[in-house]
């Protein structure tokens, strides 16, 4: 007789426990966002981060490149000569990395993602402009942020492409040392 009700107490928790497991957990509430100060909160009007808004984009942006639409502006060749990347990062950046906001009013997108240096991963970001009519995307400049996880303001961006002028210094360093100097390019050996 008690060995009868001892198989049956068991199958009853063994049937709770499988009840258990079927019924869905509700997810924990997500964390409280902090505060943004109002001097953000300013810089940031008129920029979409709504994430339905930027994986659309980000579908688009795939597609364009995919296609071969686009065409990298002087600008961004410049930034990339004078920083230290090439053409291709700022393409993998485009294909791999994330749209982070869309500036509608300006017609651009901002695009965040990592390059690889000498086995470091640096921060990448890439502005690029929608022409809406021809499917055509123009990738307006590149460079590596300051802050890497803040979407930049769009008077941030205006200061970025107008002060530049479309001509960053950079140089082209050649191996050896410069005509007219005396040592050979080595280090000393007393220093």
């Amino acid at each position: 007789m008690q060995h009868n009700d001892l198989l049956t107490l068991r199958a009853q928790l063994a049937k709770a426990e499988k009840e258990a497991r079927r019924t869905p957990k509700t997810p924990p509430p997500p964390p409280a966002a902090k505060p943004v100060k109002p001097q953000r909160e300013a810089d940031l009007a008129g920029i979409d981060t709504r994430d339905h808004t930027l994986a659309r984009a980000h579908a688009r942006l795939r597609d364009a490149i995919l296609d071969g639409h686009y065409d990298v502006r002087p600008h961004a060749v410049g930034h990339a000569r004078a920083e230290g990347f090439l053409e291709h990062d700022i393409l993998h950046v485009l294909m791999s990395g994330r749209v982070k906001a869309v500036y509608p009013e300006d017609r651009r997108w901002l695009v965040c993602g990592t390059f690889e240096a000498h086995g470091f991963r640096i921060p990448l970001h890439v502005v690029v402009e929608v022409h809406e009519r021809d499917h055509w995307m123009d990738i307006v400049t590149a460079f590596v942020p300051k802050n890497p996880h803040h979407v930049i303001s769009r008077a941030r961006l205006a200061v970025l492409l107008r002060w530049d002028n479309e001509q960053v210094q950079h140089r082209t360093a050649t191996p050896g040392n410069k005509p007219g100097n005396r040592s050979k390019g080595h280090w000393r050996k007393g220093a």
